[in-house]
């Protein structure tokens, strides 16, 4: 399905203030202050954050859109798995930030703020890498908890250059041969979840278990997939927990030229990683004999098996 450009370096296609422009000119991404890490094949940066399919709202495809306000996100994380609004600091700061302050705090562990941590595969090589931990120390700089965080947006296939270009050049939005990769939330983001949240209920510290945070549209696709969210009973939060965390565009507010368009948590729900499973291997099949009737209608004969 084509889509066109509908975030580019962070603003609106259709915001023409001095910021979006500049953004643009200077390759900015204005939600890390960091030159944008988007490229194309060629190393062109590219500065797309969202695309707009024709029939629908747009869908944010750069997760670091995600991490607008100043990483709010993660307070939002934060808030929900430890009761409070406690101050974030970077992994590596947090033990002498707790004890300086005589005060509890949340080390973060992620790109940009004290690197991210390898989760080990059962054979021992490699590792599957989880986005985000916080870990909650108390007062003296004991680790009393802590909770990982998986945020995912979705691939796009084909591509948005022909967008990019008219932007770049005439700030004017057109149509791409871009899509948006949906087979791949259930062939790659499912199965990770559903790993990653069993190694983390054996953590004797992981009391709340794996939050996963993504774009409303990602999340009605994971949804479909699973049958509904209906299938995935809401439980208290635990070890196992797998928590969805769901943002979209605040479309509802004016739009502002010069200021990102807002965030909203559409979504908050609480499962087990047991349920997860359960729905993701509860595959709903097509009626018998579909390859039969497929085959029979290629050779010209119809539904008969005559």
């Amino acid at each position: 399905m084509a889509c066109a450009i509908w975030e580019f370096f962070g603003y609106r296609t259709d915001d023409l203030s001095n910021d979006a422009l500049s953004a643009a000119n200077t390759r900015q991404c204005p939600i890390i202050g960091e030159t944008c890490e988007k490229s194309f094949n060629d190393g062109v940066i590219s500065g797309v954050c969202s695309l707009k399919p024709v029939t629908s709202g747009p869908v944010i495809c750069c997760p670091i859109r995600m991490y607008a306000d100043e990483y709010a996100v993660l307070q939002d994380v934060s808030v929900g798995a430890f009761g409070a609004e406690y101050r974030l600091v970077p992994g590596i700061e947090a033990l002498d930030v707790a004890k300086a302050n005589n005060e509890p705090c949340v080390a973060v562990f992620g790109k940009r703020w004290g690197g991210e941590l390898r989760l080990p595969q059962k054979s021992g090589r490699g590792g599957y890498f989880v986005d985000w931990v916080l870990a909650k120390l108390d007062a003296e700089g004991e680790l009393e908890e802590f909770v990982a965080v998986e945020v995912q947006t979705v691939d796009t296939t084909g591509t948005y250059r022909n967008g990019y270009e008219a932007l770049m050049h005439e700030r004017r939005t057109v149509k791409t041969t871009a899509g948006l990769n949906w087979e791949n939330v259930s062939k790659r983001i499912l199965p990770q979840l559903i790993y990653k949240g069993q190694v983390l209920q054996r953590e004797s510290l992981c009391k709340k278990g794996l939050f996963f945070v993504c774009p409303h549209p990602v999340y009605e696709r994971i949804m479909n997939r699973l049958g509904g969210q209906e299938g995935l009973i809401r439980y208290s939060l635990q070890p196992a927990s797998v928590t969805f965390l769901i943002y979209d565009h605040d479309r509802n507010k004016p739009s502002v030229d010069g200021q990102l368009v807002p965030l909203k948590q559409t979504v908050s729900h609480s499962t087990t990683v047991y349920k997860l499973q359960e729905a993701f291997n509860n595959v709903t099949l097509p009626e018998e004999n579909v390859y039969m009737a497929a085959i029979l209608k290629a050779l010209g004969k119809g539904a008969s098996c005559g």
